[in-house]
């Protein structure tokens, strides 16, 4: 290749980019709304499990109308998907899938993509993080271009969603895919090692159905309390000692906390929205003065986005406002402390200073006493007269 073919080719590329980045822009009605929707998709890819490697598509008129037309980034697809035409999985955030058919020359996603973008009801401005999970599976995170409460919940809670359920969720993958199964896809056994929750243990058989809606007065022992969400008992969802701990807080208000949340929403997002108020709800417990304050934002902003979906952590965050209080007291307190300490000890040095020149007046006053005894007033007069004086 010549120079003038290699300056034609990058410029031509340069303007190909150009025209990219301005077909990205077109769709959003301003930088703001642009930078807040790119903020949370990457929030949501810093938050997976960085064992299955993942990309952002950002949703342009191509993908979501017309051809439906999904171009995936080159170098993700030469890094990490088949190297032959085949059907892949697309999971969405409540477990369904949908076929789509993968073109290797064409480097992306063709058949299937129309199904799941109208599924999905996905627009221009919306952006999917897609979480390669198995050599020929993606689970699908959808972040919408005009975002509500419950994105932000979400997105608080997909850090416990990744870390209390394995990706593969029991199934397993044929080893004799044609395709290459590298190391890195491999999911980690131990990866919910240190959660903070535990949905591990002592679990019940599994989900089923309520035979009717019951309400909290009629629950007399913790024998009793279901958890029920859409009509349908979760408590498979919590260990006995969670069950416990959410019984103790919804006696203390004489209600079911969850009963006024959106409907239809995701059952491990409810588990996921009790087990993260019950871990606030303790961490408030064991809360100390010497705890961080921004560790009570985020507690707070977390509550606040739990109220926005109906959940009733009015309670908490009463308290927790009550402890800031107390915490702004307290170091309000140690600061004026700190404040009477430096102004004391810059008093004795102003006291100390102060003697220092009382001593130096005192010693000044007795040495004119002195000089006026001795008419100091005639000083000059006498000083002439020995200056003036015969040799």
């Amino acid at each position: 290749m010549t120079v003038n073919q290699i300056v034609s080719y990058e410029k031509e590329k340069a303007q190909c980019n150009k025209r990219k980045r301005a077909k990205y822009d077109e769709v959003y009605e301003n930088g703001e709304t642009k930078l807040a929707v790119m903020e949370r998709a990457l929030d949501i890819q810093a938050n997976l499990s960085s064992e299955f490697p993942s990309m952002i598509k950002y949703m342009l008129p191509s993908h979501v109308t017309g051809g439906f037309w999904l171009g995936l980034p080159k170098h993700f697809c030469l890094n990490h998907l088949p190297k032959e035409d085949r059907m892949m999985v697309l999971e969405d955030e409540e477990g369904k899938e949908f076929q789509v058919k993968y073109l290797v020359e064409k480097i992306g996603l063709s058949g299937g993509w129309r199904a799941f973008s109208i599924a999905h009801k996905l627009l221009e401005g919306d952006v999917c993080v897609f979480h390669l999970v198995r050599p020929s599976k993606f689970k699908v995170y959808i972040v919408r271009k005009k975002c509500s409460e419950e994105v932000d919940v979400a997105l608080g809670l997909l850090k416990l969603e990744s870390s209390t359920q394995l990706v593969d969720n029991g199934k397993t993958e044929d080893r004799n895919d044609p395709i290459l199964y590298s190391s890195n896809l491999e999911p980690t056994v131990d990866q919910s090692k240190n959660n903070r929750v535990d949905l591990g243990s002592e679990v019940s058989d599994g989900i089923r159905l309520s035979e009717s809606i019951v309400d909290f007065r009629e629950v007399k022992s913790f024998e009793d309390f279901n958890i029920l969400v859409n009509g349908l008992v979760i408590d498979f969802e919590f260990s006995k000692y969670l069950q416990m701990k959410y019984y103790e807080l919804c006696c203390n208000q004489n209600s079911f906390l969850h009963e006024n949340l959106l409907e239809g929403l995701n059952c491990k997002l409810v588990a996921g929205v009790i087990a993260e108020t019950i871990n606030i709800a303790d961490a408030i417990r064991a809360a100390k003065l010497t705890t961080p304050h921004d560790s009570f934002l985020t507690w707070d902003k977390t509550l606040r986005s739990f109220e926005g979906l109906g959940m009733k952590v009015g309670f908490l965050r009463a308290r927790l406002d009550k402890l800031m209080n107390l915490l702004t007291k307290s170091r309000r307190y140690k600061e004026a402390k700190l404040e009477q300490a430096n102004s004391n000890e810059e008093k004795l040095k102003l006291e100390a200073k102060l003697a220092e020149v009382t001593h130096t007046l005192t010693k000044l006053d007795r040495e004119i006493r002195l000089f006026k005894q001795e008419n100091a007033d005639d000083l000059e007069a006498l000083f002439r007269e020995v200056a003036n004086g015969p040799w």
